[in-house]
């Protein structure tokens, strides 16, 4: 069964080639254009989120979805990598509890050895 990856961005061209990209490396993919509430999330039971951390017409941004989904029970195990253009990604990562930070522009290679990582 192909593992699942939930891709959370508000540009769609983003999420478009993100789809590509990652459904030619052999994952099922799964794109929202904007913020899930944590339990849309678990519905989805994804093995990893790809997570933008601006999301234009969302509640929430990326930082916060990902501090509510590693504060909790439920998907405290769930590896969220966040993707931004960000020029502290890193540090955001770091604070709201990302496994792992991809910057944009990213490198199709880099992503996807990236999220190899998480989702064998």
């Amino acid at each position: 069964m192909k593992k699942r990856i939930l891709v959370i961005d508000d540009d769609e061209d983003i999420l478009e080639v993100l789809k590509m990209i990652l459904q030619d490396a052999g994952y099922q993919v799964i794109l929202s254009a904007n913020g899930m509430a944590t339990e849309n999330i678990s519905a989805v039971k994804p093995d990893l989120l790809l997570l933008d951390l601006r999301l234009a017409g969302s509640d929430k941004d990326g930082a916060q979805i990902c501090s509510e989904l590693k504060s909790g029970d439920a998907l405290r195990h769930l590896p969220v990598m966040l993707i931004s253009a960000e020029a502290n990604v890193d540090a955001i990562a770091r604070e709201c509890g990302a496994n792992a930070y991809v910057q944009k522009p990213f490198d199709m290679h880099e992503l996807v050895s990236q999220v190899k990582q998480y989702v064998a």
